[in-house]
């Protein structure tokens, strides 16, 4: 038999030429129009493989998330754990920051993710944490991670005071000098911030104190 005369499909190849998309030409050309141009198919036949669009959306989300490790609650304190799971977390997004738009608006049905979350959050009940208070922490570290993935491939200088170095002189002084570890440093100071914040919280609670509530 010779060889077929289109390429043969299969989920992952299917998902991986999406994320080629996304990649390199944006969220505004992923369509299952070019997903099947760019794998030489027509779009009917990628039928055989995916149910819809949606389907492919968790494909992707899959693909996307596979590097992430997953925190190892039983041999490491919860705020160690949550701290590499954000770093493992950052470093997979931001190396495909286009599908951020993407998947951070859909629903989170892949199995690979909500396992995750479930070795998150036993090991936070583990820690002390009630389980009302889980799917927060997670919620509020996932969108601090998010935005520093883009950070990670935003432009060196972000903030460039300097045309109005005399009007702004606090500011210019504040963004001298500006290097690539800029992304990095910030990252580091609010993930900190953050889990520090989440050990006074788990504090108070143990304490007796109520949680603070918004304004």
């Amino acid at each position: 038999m010779g060889r077929p005369k289109v390429a043969i499909l299969s989920r992952p190849g299917i998902a991986r030429a999406a994320i080629d998309i996304l990649d390199e030409e944006g969220v505004d050309e992923f369509t299952l129009a070019r997903v099947a141009s760019v794998l030489g198919v027509k779009t009917s036949s990628l039928y055989n493989h995916i149910q819809s669009k949606e389907d492919l959306v968790d494909m992707i989300r899959e693909v996307v998330t596979a590097p992430i490790e997953a925190p190892d609650f039983a041999t490491t304190p919860w705020d160690e754990a949550l701290r590499q799971w954000a770093r493992s977390y950052r470093d997979a997004f931001a190396m495909h920051p286009n599908t951020i738009g993407l998947l951070a608006t859909r629903p989170i049905r892949t199995p690979i993710v909500l396992h995750t979350y479930e070795a998150i959050i036993a090991g936070l009940t583990r820690s002390g944490w009630a389980v009302r208070d889980c799917v927060p922490i997670i919620t509020a570290i996932e969108s601090f991670i998010l935005g520093s993935a883009l950070d990670m491939v935003a432009p060196e200088v972000m903030i460039d005071p300097e045309h109005l170095r005399e009007q702004v002189p606090l500011l210019y002084e504040a963004t001298r000098p500006i290097d690539s570890a800029r992304a990095n440093i910030a990252f580091e100071m609010g993930l900190t911030a953050m889990i520090s914040g989440f050990a006074a919280l788990r504090r108070n609670q143990s304490e007796g104190e109520p949680p603070r509530q918004g304004n």
